[in-house]
């Protein structure tokens, strides 16, 4: 049986990179390979209620031996690593960057890039030399273009939607702009204050939306629990705007089925080509969005770009006022809205589903 190793630095974040890889984990699996997560703390459940994740409890929890960055732990030697007490060689690794590289001896080694910043991909003579044997895989078409800018060749392996997304298109929507986005004030963020602030506009601007509700739905931790807070505290008594924080993943299905618009804010107010790692890398909440047949505004930077074609599939704005302005031309217009929530569906079942994301992975091996 060939084995296969993990380690993603950011694992316990539970967010859409982490669901990417460990989708590509999953489809692996599929071809009976054993693997084997490097995390101090079995994270199955987490996982299992995130994520439609199928092979997640045949997978082995393994010490996380590169919590520490000392130069004795960044050499990885894992053709000699003890496991069970059993000596275990690698066949593939897998390691999301955090900027450090390391020595490895597994048969394939692959680097994941899922954040287009140019400090995590610093490739000096000794990365060079400790990366002779790894070959990069970047999470989108937009992450690929900024790596080859940096010098860094790679394959482009996007996320897949699950089936459970693509509802029925007799569907009843109801009343509701949805956002999914974890909760957090940093690096790309989901920007849930400005959303609030616009929806607010949107409902004085035109009475079409004064019974509208938002949904803001995401994960929340421990660590962002004040920025959070800083959202409810601007909501205030406002029923109209309802937050929903580490939500199961069937509650999700049932959010997406249900409303009839979705945003995303990720990239507002940021200079893509001097910050692109402050803008949306891929967005698999805006896909998973389009699949449910939600009409889908998203901010014009970044990944989804790549997909949310004006029209088609989608939607995209550059301010606030944009936005509005579409949302209101788009409530006005049934066949528009007919139009995009079926064309949406298709092109991402053809572009996006398992099947084409497993046969991208296998090609990988």
């Amino acid at each position: 049986m060939k084995k296969i190793g993990l380690y993603n630095p950011f694992l316990d974040t539970l967010g859409g990179g982490e669901k990417h890889i460990l989708s590509i984990m999953d489809a692996l699996a599929e071809l009976g390979y054993e693997i084997s997560i490097f995390w101090d703390k079995n994270l199955n459940r987490e996982i299992r209620n995130r994520f439609a994740i199928r092979s997640v409890y045949l997978w082995k929890w393994s010490p996380n031996i590169f919590k520490h960055r000392s130069i004795g732990n960044r050499i990885f030697r894992l053709a000699s690593l003890a496991q069970d007490d059993l000596k275990v060689t690698y066949d593939y690794f897998f390691y999301v960057t955090d900027g450090s590289y390391f020595f490895s001896s597994a048969k394939k080694n692959f680097v994941f890039a899922m954040v287009p910043d140019k400090k995590l991909y610093n490739l000096n003579l000794l990365n060079r030399l400790k990366l002779w044997n790894w070959q990069f895989i970047s999470n989108s078409t937009f992450t690929q273009k900024w790596l080859k800018k940096w010098g860094v060749n790679s394959i482009a392996i996007p996320p897949y939607v699950d089936d459970k997304f693509f509802i029925d298109k007799e569907s009843k929507k109801e009343k509701i702009i949805l956002s999914v986005g974890r909760f957090f004030p940093h690096l790309h963020s989901k920007n849930q204050e400005k959303i609030i602030e616009t929806f607010k506009l949107l409902k004085l601007s035109n009475p079409s939306f004064k019974d509208y509700k938002l949904i803001l739905a995401g994960g929340l931790k421990k660590e962002d629990e004040e920025y959070f807070n800083q959202l409810k505290s601007v909501v205030r008594n406002d029923s109209s705007i309802i937050f929903k924080t580490n939500i199961p993943l069937y509650e999700l299905y049932e959010l997406y089925k249900l409303s009839n618009y979705f945003w995303h804010f990720t990239g507002l107010g940021v200079d893509e080509n001097k910050h692109p790692e402050g803008v949306e890398h891929f967005g698999i909440a805006p896909l998973e969005a389009i699949a449910s047949g939600c009409l889908t505004f998203c901010h014009s930077s970044g990944g989804p770009k790549d997909f949310v074609i004006e029209g088609e599939t989608g939607f995209l704005f550059d301010n606030q006022e944009k936005l509005i302005v579409k949302m209101i031309a788009v409530e006005k217009n049934p066949l528009l809205q007919k139009k995009v929530k079926e064309k949406g569906r298709i092109i991402i079942k053809n572009r996006f589903s398992y099947q084409v994301f497993k046969e991208k992975v296998f090609e990988l091996l």
